[in-house]
């Protein structure tokens, strides 16, 4: 599980793909996300502007990411 350190209270979630390079773009990450194929804490999120929280764990493509 790799762990991504934000700085405010919380981060987008289409930019937190970006940050731990699982997308190399945003329109990558749209895709992935509005397909389904990202959950955040075990269920299916199909929002990218979704606020992901410390403690909060995102799964995509076979990632694993904790926001610390």
């Amino acid at each position: 599980m790799e762990k991504i350190q934000i700085n405010g209270e919380f981060i987008q979630l289409d930019k937190l793909l970006k940050l731990a390079a699982v997308v190399q773009t945003g329109g990558h990450a749209k895709f992935l996300i509005t397909s389904g194929e990202v959950t955040v804490n075990g269920e299916v999120e199909t929002r990218r502007g979704k606020k992901i929280y410390k403690g909060d764990k995102v799964q995509v493509e076979g990632e694993s990411i904790e926001v610390i």
